[in-house]
């Protein structure tokens, strides 16, 4: 017994297109994020969605509103973003002054390392996987949409290919990836495709 899961990252927002960091801060979609999702409705209509999940957060379910027009969206916050603590709003200038050699460690590679008040990776990706071996297990034989955040996807899919580089794994605003699990086993089919804003 099979389950298709279609990964959407949720479209821009300002803090998006200023390059801050944007964990559990609730930040609402911009203009161009809401034409993102009408584009990624078109995109998806030929989709049969047995069920809709979404990070609780705002930007998610804009998106998941405008992509699904009325249907069911069930809300959970084990979806949300890692929670960047001392460095949501933060850009990388700004984390650079503040914590030098933490952060710049942290980029190199944030599964060992760690900014004191972040949610380390270890903890974040445990509970990316708990929420997902729940949906895999109620959901035999369907598919299923999650519209969630960079960090969620990105720490699933780098865990699945065993990349090191996180940070390679993080797809764009509005993007498209998919996962069959079949047979105890994920399997990706798409990655981080957004073809459908172009």
């Amino acid at each position: 017994m099979s389950v298709k899961i279609v990964f959407i990252r949720h479209c821009m927002t300002d803090w998006n297109k200023q390059r801050r960091y944007l964990g559990c801060k609730d930040i609402n979609l911009n203009r161009l994020g809401e034409i993102q999702a009408l584009r990624l409705r078109r995109r998806l209509k030929h989709f049969m969605f047995d069920r809709i999940y979404s990070s609780d957060r705002k930007r998610c379910l804009q998106t998941a509103r405008i992509i699904f027009d009325g249907a069911k969206v069930i809300k959970t916050k084990d979806l949300r973003e890692i929670n960047f603590g001392a460095i949501e709003g933060l850009r990388h200038p700004e984390i650079i002054k503040r914590y030098g050699a933490i952060y710049k460690n942290w980029l190199i590679n944030p599964f060992k390392n760690h900014i004191p008040g972040v949610e380390t990776l270890p903890a974040f990706r445990k509970r990316v996987r708990l929420f997902l071996r729940k949906i895999v297990s109620i959901n035999q034989d369907k598919t299923v949409a999650i519209v969630c955040h960079a960090g969620t996807i990105g720490v699933f899919i780098s865990g699945l290919l065993r990349d090191k580089d996180f940070w390679r794994c993080v797809p764009s605003p509005g993007s498209i990836t998919i996962v069959e699990y079949d047979k105890g086993k994920y399997k990706i089919k798409l990655f981080a495709d957004a073809r459908h804003l172009k």
